[in-house]
């Protein structure tokens, strides 16, 4: 018998399928790249589900972003695969409670978790705290080992329509009563605090893929009139119901 389906629900179906690929795909790219089986099965089962509760620009796609990165730059550099994949996956944990303190509440958190010495020992987890407190993107001082810059450096996710999306996503999630204008004062102000060449962030891994695209981000915030035609055009993405 002909079975019809509703568009809306052809829609659901796809959207599963399409991410259970994505997931087994990243699986299959963390095995290739000699992560601990069952470390992985740990992180991405007890783990990686507290971020779903995080706003949109620290959620589930972030941290799967930031675990990718930290691989890929670990494999290239020489560093513990393993080190590097766990630090990315507790790096914002902290979230649970006040943003402002956030890294070293991560820190804590990681620390704190016994469940960790099954892979590694209490001097690799002393680095990957320090490591998780050392990579907010506004802290005054280098990170303390190559595992601090690594998960630094993936946190930056320096991609422009990325930055700004993100930039706008926050301000839409934690200040709600702001209008329109007022997002653009405060996504102006934010870029400016932060990615200009007077900003405060720090690229802590020469010759990445981020230096190139914080000059494009550079090069966009002293065009404003270019600036206010991509935030047009994200807000109404973003607000559009």
């Amino acid at each position: 018998m002909l079975q019809v389906t509703s568009t809306g629900e052809s829609l659901a179906k796809v959207n599963i399928i399409s991410y259970i690929c994505k997931k087994l795909m990243i699986l299959k790219a963390m095995i290739d790249k000699n992560v601990s089986l069952d470390l992985m099965a740990f992180i991405e089962t007890d783990i990686l589900p507290r971020y779903a509760e995080f706003d949109k620009a620290h959620n589930l796609t972030h941290v799967t972003r930031v675990i990718n990165r930290s691989i890929k730059l670990a494999q290239k550099i020489g560093a513990d695969v393993n080190m590097a994949y766990a630090t990315a996956a507790y790096h914002d944990l902290g979230l649970e409670g006040p943003r402002a303190i956030h890294h070293v509440t991560s820190g804590k958190i990681l620390a704190a978790d016994m469940r960790l010495r099954k892979w590694f020992s209490t001097e690799q987890i002393k680095i990957m705290k320090e490591a998780v407190e050392d990579h907010r993107a506004s802290a005054s001082h280098a990170p303390r080992s190559i595992y601090g810059k690594i998960v630094a450096e993936a946190d930056r996710d320096l991609e422009p329509e990325t930055v700004f999306r993100r930039t706008i996503e926050y301000g839409i999630d934690h200040y709600p009563e702001k209008n329109k204008e007022e997002q653009w004062k405060r996504f102006c102000e934010h870029l400016e605090n932060k990615y200009s060449a007077h900003g405060y962030i720090k690229l802590w891994i020469p010759g990445s893929e981020n230096e190139k695209s914080l000059k494009q981000i550079r090069d966009l915030i002293i065009q404003p009139a270019r600036l206010k035609e991509i935030f047009d055009r994200i807000y109404a993405e973003e607000t559009a119901e």
